[in-house]
């Protein structure tokens, strides 16, 4: 039995970069053999197991043979007599099927360490094109390691496209198209990864109302990049800037989804777009089977970012309204967020990235005031005057906000 540190682990390691995740692969062992040793199995479609000590994965040494569609159609075979060269011949990218040794003895049949120094995403072998998962993997690994200048090989590309159109996407989980986006929305700039997507033809099939917005106009005086498709991926750039968030850039760039769904005859405008917007998001998160988190947040940021860029120009009952939309007294966090990706999608245009997004600070000042009434007294003394308790707690929210507003905005 012989133990090997392989995948992610070692490729971090020899990149430099701080490692997150440790797996192991054991090779000429048994299940029994590792339940004796201490370890607890985990695994449901292979063996793996969990260390006593450490709980790291440790995998047994497979191949597998492709025996129906999806990611998950396939045969495993973990024999002692499997290979440590087999098992990393089935791997994804050469980068990743490199293993270690506990001597130190770096193990590379497949050539990564020369695609690491050459900065190139590369498939190990033609098998590479049996997992549709794979292309929504090597899309992230994109955005993962665009800052340290990688780019795909143009042949791991072309099959990425002819998986993408062999329609095996469609078998993929949407809890796990769902798990990748979140993942890559957590990186330094997750951009390369729809761009990946969009490259060979897969955004089209998992995020269909997202690639849809590529070649829709806007009005070139608010949006000097025009291109509906590239201001929003300007504004996850942005929002990236603003915030680590991964439900807050997944909102960035559910912000703006109505505007494929507008009528061509008054393009370039977009009236309507919100509510449109609010409803595909709606649509999109059930899917995707999105988070709760995710979902609120995206949904009514598609509502009400236009109402975050005219806030200057709302009335009192207005603001009102748009905090309590946004139930911004119970949920200030999510509220936060919400700020954060409004300010991205305001510099998330050609020429407009260092303005100043004052409606930001506004309505936090507006909200801070409004945490300052006390409601329940308000309440005790429309009560006993038999006033009506809501109207009563309204209209003092309303005084608030109309001095907080003369305040701080005369105009």
């Amino acid at each position: 039995m012989k133990i090997y540190l392989v995948g992610g682990a070692v490729r971090d390691e020899l990149l430099q970069q701080p490692v997150a995740d440790r797996d192991w692969v054991v090779v000429g062992s048994t299940p029994s053999t590792m339940q004796e040793l201490g370890y607890r199995p985990v695994g449901k479609d292979f063996p793996v197991f969990l260390h006593p000590d450490t709980k790291e994965e440790y995998a047994l040494a497979r191949t597998e043979r492709k025996t129906a569609a999806g990611h998950q159609g396939f045969e495993f075979n973990t024999s002692t007599e499997v290979t440590l060269e087999e098992d990393l011949q089935r791997r994804d990218l050469t980068i990743n099927a490199i293993a270690r040794s506990d001597d130190g003895e770096i193990i590379d049949p497949w050539n990564g360490r020369q695609d690491l120094d050459n900065r190139i995403l590369r498939h190990v072998s033609p098998a590479f094109a049996e997992d549709p998962l794979r292309v929504l993997r090597v899309a992230r690994f994109c955005a993962k390691l665009a800052p340290l200048g990688f780019n795909i090989a143009p042949e791991t590309l072309q099959l990425m496209r002819s998986l993408s159109d062999s329609g095996e996407l469609a078998t993929l989980a949407p809890e796990r198209i769902f798990a990748e986006i979140a993942l890559s929305l957590k990186y330094l700039d997750p951009v390369p990864f729809f761009d990946t997507l969009r490259a060979c033809n897969a955004l089209e099939q998992i995020l269909p109302e997202l690639n849809q917005l590529f070649g829709v106009p806007q009005v070139a005086e608010h949006h000097p990049e025009i291109d509906c498709g590239i201001h929003t991926m300007m504004v996850l750039t942005q929002t990236c800037h603003l915030t680590r968030d991964p439900a807050a850039r997944f909102a960035s760039i559910c912000h703006d989804l109505g505007k494929a769904s507008t009528p061509a005859e008054i393009l370039p405008s977009h009236h309507g777009h919100e509510d449109r917007g609010a409803d595909i998001t709606e649509a999109l998160c059930a899917r995707l089977r999105a988070p709760n988190e995710y979902r609120h947040l995206a949904v009514t940021t598609a509502r009400y970012h236009t109402h975050c860029h005219r806030a200057l120009e709302l009335k009192p009952g207005s603001i009102l309204k748009l905090l309590l939309a946004l139930d911004a007294l119970r949920r200030p966090q999510r509220f936060e967020l919400f700020l954060q990706v409004c300010e991205g999608d305001a510099r998330g245009r050609l020429g407009f990235e260092n303005r100043r997004y004052p409606q930001s600070d506004y309505l936090r000042g507006a909200l801070a005031q409004l945490k300052k009434l006390n409601a329940g007294d308000i309440a005790d003394q429309a009560s006993a005057a038999g006033e009506d308790i809501a109207a009563a707690i309204r209209h003092a929210r309303l005084q608030i906000i109309s001095g907080y507003r003369k305040q701080h905005n005369p105009g």
